[in-house]
């Protein structure tokens, strides 16, 4: 199936929002996630199902001073 990713489009299996955080080795806790303009929360990643061709931004939040 293909999605697209920041932007960019990608292959990937079928499956939920938490098992493509978890494939890509992304840290849940500081991460935020919109799928086709509607951001999903945290506690809902395993039950929203990825589809082809949907939009995703995968957005890292980091601290620093």
């Amino acid at each position: 199936m293909d999605i697209v990713v920041n932007g960019s489009r990608q292959s990937c299996d079928p499956g939920s929002v938490a098992d493509l955080v978890a494939a890509r080795g992304l840290p849940p806790d500081a991460l935020v996630v919109e799928l086709n303009g509607e951001i999903i929360r945290q506690e809902q990643w395993p039950q929203v199902l990825l589809g082809d061709g949907d939009r995703l931004e995968l957005l890292s939040f980091v601290g620093g001073g």
